[in-house]
């Protein structure tokens, strides 16, 4: 039986960054052979399938994703991370589980063992996905492209689960639109180089950039319906490398986040208005230009799909362990698992915090902070619970 405690452990110790997590899927795999899947790795990159058929019946589809990301840990651990590797940027960075993704691909490892062992009670194939690059919005699609559902077989739900600082032993779940759409570009905004003694003789990109950022933040309080939910962040601004020194350029990375494509054109129409007209107002010598990536979609937990597993889980865990209604602002590319194959994509929220374990009063470190780290119990049980749940409540 796999020690899924230990398990957690080296995984959190290793992270690896999106689309190099080749012993993270390692690692994973060898923990699926030895319980009976067939086992196929290097799917969409470094993606890991693990199929198990027990007869006739349903293909339920169960994902979890394995990237970390370039974060400096400081929750002082005794495993924790002090990895480091080359981003895409060629870049020397930290890197972290600081996501839950660890704990992601533990509860699927249970999950899996637990499925395998109780064989007798379903039939039907699962079909186990541990999915890269989640981080960047292109692990599922990656993996689709590669022929997941050509080469494994089309399911008939995607179930998926996400670990959040909620009460370590709940899950909280959502119907319809539960994450949004997110989009990333990359501003490289155009001045004149001088010397820091004559701002007159050159046009200053770093005064450009901060009205941008300034002027960014007034569109969602201005331009955006306060009964619409939607966020613009600044999340890196790099100009120059002296200080007496006026740079030629710089650069300014945005995202927006939004829960439909209205919405969504919306931003991104602002955004770009107004980074040319701060550009134009400061007497830039170019326009302007705008790199967009990493595009996800809105993640939408079908509502008939979502009705049925949550009725499974209310009947095991009970309704006092169910928070309805969640919806964030974070977002997931999971959905276009189902959207590739036409089929329904379930989704809920995994509590990762024993809160009478922490200190009254102080705040609770979020995903993607330096200080994220889930309690291990009941967290890890209640993750391959609500898995086993889930699945079993679609499989014959």
């Amino acid at each position: 039986m796999t020690d899924l405690h230990e398990l957690y452990r080296d995984l959190h110790r290793h992270p690896e960054l999106s689309l190099q997590e080749f012993r993270t899927a390692g690692v994973l795999a060898d923990a699926l052979r030895p319980l009976g899947y067939e086992v196929t790795t290097g799917v969409g990159g470094t993606g890991v399938v693990g199929v198990l058929r027990n007869g006739d019946g349903p293909v339920v589809l169960l994902r979890a994703d394995i990237d970390a990301l370039p974060v400096l840990e400081t929750t002082g651990l005794p495993y924790a991370s002090t990895a480091r590797a080359t981003n895409a940027q060629g870049e020397d960075v930290p890197v972290a589980h600081a996501c839950g993704h660890d704990l992601h691909a533990t509860c699927l490892v249970g999950a899996a063992e637990r499925l395998a062992r109780d064989r007798a009670q379903w039939a039907g194939t699962v079909l186990v996905v541990f999915q890269p690059a989640e981080e960047l919005g292109v692990g599922a699609r990656n993996m689709v492209e590669d022929g997941l559902f050509e080469r494994f077989g089309t399911p008939e739900v995607v179930l998926a689960q996400h670990v959040a600082p909620l009460p370590a032993g709940m899950i909280a779940h959502g119907s319809g639109p539960v994450m949004a759409a997110s989009d990333s570009v990359r501003v490289t905004l155009h001045g004149r180089g001088g010397h820091g003694s004559s701002p007159e003789s050159a046009v200053d990109p770093v005064l450009m950039a901060a009205h941008v950022v300034v002027r960014l933040q007034g569109i969602v309080s201005r331009e955006i319906a306060p009964s619409e939910r939607a966020v613009v962040t600044v999340g890196r601004l790099q100009a120059g490398l002296k200080e007496n020194v006026i740079p030629e350029t710089a650069e300014i990375g945005i995202n927006i986040r939004a829960f439909n494509d209205h919405i969504r054109g919306i931003l991104r129409s602002a955004v770009e208005r107004i980074v040319r007209a701060e550009a134009q107002a400061s007497g830039a010598p170019r326009e302007p230009e705008f790199d967009w990536y990493d595009g996800m979609p809105v993640l939408v937990s079908d509502p008939d799909a979502t009705a049925r597993t949550v009725a499974a889980f209310a009947e095991h865990f009970g309704a006092p362990a169910l928070i309805p209604g969640a919806v964030v602002n974070a977002s997931e590319d999971v959905g276009d698992f189902g959207a590739a194959a036409g089929i329904p994509t379930v989704f809920w929220f995994l509590g990762g915090t024993d809160f009478s374990a922490r200190e009254p009063g102080k705040a609770v470190p979020m995903n993607h902070s330096p200080e994220f780290a889930p309690d291990l119990e009941p967290t890890i049980t209640t993750g391959v619970d609500a898995l086993v749940v889930a699945a079993r409540a679609w499989l014959a």
